[in-house]
């Protein structure tokens, strides 16, 4: 593409591409689309986004198509790949000049020049870094922006790379360049403080973004630029230079040194504690910070107090000197009066609900219960005072400052099993607490339910079950909808080992028709899907019990599958419902096929899009409602199911259920089942056996031996191309144990049942080998006998043994 007369074309059709009128943006993007591949395209473009004299929506979509550019065909191994002398003058004209004065252009010159650099610097691109470093150095105010923000990008780029060979060259890198990004940030904190004192504000703001950029070279620089910063000497003291000076806005820039280099961050475990604690949970933050720095602190706080790093293992003498140096600095800054001033500050000031926060509590409780309180304190830091509180509860616990450590003794269940009698104060305390209805009380009685879901499946006396499903019934009638959405969400009593159907009984009518209700008042999706996991728990649990109660269910489940049309998940929901009901009505569940086969026709039908979301499910319904259906009736022919399709299936990860289905047919109705179908599933499971696991051959050959049993006469001829392999097996020894199992259990039942067609086997086979029929039965029964151990279950090694016996009389004759 020759640049002079190439320019102008180019530019005109970038100029309609930035049309709002369809008619001339399509035809000008397919003909940008053609030039991608065109050498001299991105040459170009580099001159048409470097014009400053030209419209800038013209150049910012040349900056895009460059950029996308560097993706497809910078480098060599792609298809269309751009030419190394083209990248040669291409890498040139990108650094040529830092002076770009449209903000949002810069951004992204900056950023492609950060994608060439990913693939080429430093090997085909050396002079990058050193030019870069020669531009922030100039007086020029934009020239020394832009190429500072070109050196972030760069560095932020080359950081992110993680292969060994790419890692050791960032290390030389910043080895080479650390000091002078120190002295760069150095040079911009100054001048900007001294723009601040003369009243510069102009000035000062433009020093205060070259601060900002300075700094995140530094960060990129600090965090990925060495194996282990703290054993620098020099970068160390650098970089505690830096943070001492830093300002409160830039001090948690340091979260990610924190992640990366633990131990090198362990000089500073004190220093940012009392920082961030100073801030958040004194007075010396009032009115100074905002809502995301303080977000931001109590993050650092957590990031040191849950560092797996400070933690030393349970046996001392197994934790490194560096564990155990960081353990007991952070173990004694959290004084007993520095814990207690937390607590008090967190409950007294950030866990108040605002006159809004209530509001939206009652006019959207379903949106507000999905707000979890974020509580750092790490459950290691204090148990001894918990036990304490806890065993004095009727004293401590009444007052709202110790209501935070419910969270503590929650999240510490397993490791304070020992030392709290939860029981006790399940009933002294915490269901007087559930009672509460106060306004204010609301997130209390949260907190208490999220305790009581902890302690539940820990150390939870099974008498007390009735207790707590009364409780969860009062809740339920109380109508506090984001406290039972709460308590849905992290108590399930009904969904765990301990459960007893004798105990919840008395609750089950009332405690369904409440749930009932509450499925039909929540609106959101994800809110009904609770709901509803909860009702299948309950049907699952009580299982036949719940006939009496099921109507109003049955009769809304229709309207709710056709209003979550659009909500696939929902779906899945009403499909494991509809599983657990079938199986609790059983036989009586044939009432609501009018609903239930098209649900599973739709779900199984995998010409339709949900079938991604719903087949696995839609396949166990379908195989439940089968095994519960008392006969094959009309609703199950093809019209409704489609069973010549289930072929379909046959190589899905849905094989089991598939089989299972298949097997349920046979057994309501082997012989109209096998005439219909026979031929096809024969012919799908000849093509899966040729290419398949020998799990996956067992669970076909199983299938096979249904019909044998069901119909010993229409079995096996329906079956007749899967058996000579079958019978070959034998002779040639299958060297898996549980194939040959099968082989010979399926081959003893139709020697037994079906001699006749057994024999007919033997002389097709005999007939295909070119060997005599004594010869063929000879090797068949010398194998069966040296086998007969593979066969464990006694079962069949009692058929086996009668197949074998039953040649007798043929040896003879």
């Amino acid at each position: 593409m020759d640049l002079n007369s190439a320019s102008t074309v180019v530019l005109q059709v970038l100029t309609q591409a930035t049309s709002q009128d369809t008619t001339v943006l399509k035809p000008a993007e397919e003909q940008l689309k053609q030039w991608e591949t065109q050498p001299g395209f991105y040459s170009v473009l580099l001159n048409i986004f470097t014009n400053h004299s030209l419209d800038v929506n013209v150049r910012w979509l040349a900056v895009l198509y460059f950029k996308n550019g560097i993706d497809r065909y910078w480098r060599r191994i792609t298809p269309h790949a751009l030419s190394e002398e083209e990248k040669t003058t291409l890498r040139a004209g990108l650094i040529t000049n830092f002076n770009e004065p449209v903000n949002q252009i810069a951004t992204q010159i900056s950023v492609l020049i950060a994608k060439v650099a990913r693939v080429d610097c430093p090997r085909q691109w050396p002079e990058l870094i050193p030019t870069l470093v020669e531009s922030v150095k100039v007086q020029d105010d934009l020239q020394q922006h832009r190429a500072l923000l070109t050196f972030y990008h760069v560095t932020k780029t080359l950081a992110s790379k993680r292969l060994a060979a790419d890692r050791k060259l960032f290390y030389d890198l910043t080895s080479s360049i650390y000091s002078f990004a120190c002295s760069l940030w150095n040079h911009h904190t100054d001048t900007f403080l001294q723009q601040i004192c003369t009243g510069d504000e102009a000035a000062a703001a433009n020093s205060l973004e070259r601060t900002l950029l300075s700094l995140k070279v530094l960060r990129k620089l600090t965090v990925h630029g060495f194996v282990e910063p703290h054993w620098n000497a020099e970068v160390m003291k650098s970089f505690f230079n830096v943070l001492i000076s830093l300002s409160a806005s830039l001090f948690l820039k340091i979260l990610d040194f924190l992640d990366q280099h633990p131990f090198s961050f362990t000089t500073l475990i004190q220093r940012s504690l009392e920082f961030s604690v100073s801030y958040v949970f004194t007075e010396a933050g009032e009115g100074v910070v905002f809502e995301q720095f303080i977000v931001q602190c109590m993050n650092l706080i957590k990031m040191i107090v849950k560092n797996y790093a400070y933690k030393p293992s349970k046996n001392i003498e197994d934790s490194s000197p560096e564990t155990l140096e960081a353990h007991k600095i952070k173990t004694a800054f959290f004084t007993y009066p520095t814990l207690m001033e937390i607590c008090r500050r967190l409950v007294t000031h950030y866990f108040l609900l605002t006159k809004e926060e209530l509001t939206m509590w009652e006019e959207d409780p379903e949106s507000f219960s999905k707000k979890f309180p974020a509580v750092f304190l790490h459950r290691q830091i204090f148990p001894l005072d918990i036990v304490s509180v806890t065993r004095n509860s009727s004293v401590v616990l009444s007052t709202l400052l110790f209501k935070i450590l419910y969270n503590a003794v929650g999240l510490a269940a397993y490791e304070l099993f020992d030392s709290v009698d939860f029981d006790q104060w399940f009933k002294n305390q915490l269901l007087a607490e559930l009672q509460v209805s106060h306004d204010r009380y609301k997130p209390i009685r949260r907190r208490v339910i999220w305790l009581i879901g902890q302690w539940i499946s820990v150390k939870f006396k099974s008498d007390l079950r009735p207790v707590l499903y009364e409780a969860i019934r009062n809740l339920l009638q109380d109508r506090d909808l984001v406290s039972i959405l709460f308590f849905l969400n992290v108590c399930l009593p009904v969904d765990d080992f301990e459960f007893r159907t004798d105990q919840f009984l008395p609750y089950l009518e009332s405690m369904f028709t409440l749930l009932f209700q509450l499925l039909q008042e929540v609106t959101q999706c994800d809110t009904k899907m609770h709901v509803l996991h909860v009702l299948s728990c309950v049907i699952e649990r009580v299982n036949m019990q719940i006939r009496p109660y099921v109507g109003c269910l049955v009769q809304y489940l229709p309207l709710l599958w056709k209003q979550s049309e659009e909500h696939n998940m929902l779906r899945c929901a009403i499909l494991t419902t509809l599983i657990h009901l079938v199986q609790g009505l059983g036989a009586d569940s044939k009432n609501l096929y009018p609903f239930l086969l098209p649900v599973i026709q739709l779900s199984t039908d995998v010409s339709q899009p949900p079938h991604v979301y719903l087949l696995e499910d839609g396949l166990e319904l379908w195989l439940v409602t089968l095994e519960n259906s008392p006969c094959l009736t009309d609703p199950f022919d093809t019209k409704s199911h489609r069973l010549r399709e289930i072929s379909e299936y046959l190589s899905s990860e849905n094989l089991k259920n598939c089989f299972k289905i298949i097997n349920a047919y046979i057994f309501l109705s082997s012989s109209e089942f096998l005439q219909m179908y026979a031929a096809d599933l024969c012919r799908s499971f000849c093509e899966l056996l040729k290419d398949i696991t020998t799990e996956g051959q067992v669970q076909v050959l199983k299938v096979e031996k249904c019909p044998e049993k069901q119909n010993p006469v229409l079995g096996p001829q329906m079956f007749q191309p899967l058996l000579p392999s079958v019978l070959r097996g034998i002779i040639d020894g299958e060297r898996y144990p549980v194939v040959m199992s099968t082989y010979l259990g399926i081959i003893g039942r139709v020697l037994l049942q079906n001699a006749r067609f057994f024999s007919l086997l033997l002389s097709q086979l005999a007939c295909e080998l070119g060997q005599e029929l004594d010869q063929i039965l000879g090797n068949m029964i010398e194998m069966w006998v040296d086998r007969m151990d593979n066969i464990t279950q006694p079962e069949r090694r009692k058929l086996s043994a009668l197949a074998l016996l039953s040649l007798l009389p043929s040896l003879n004759r």
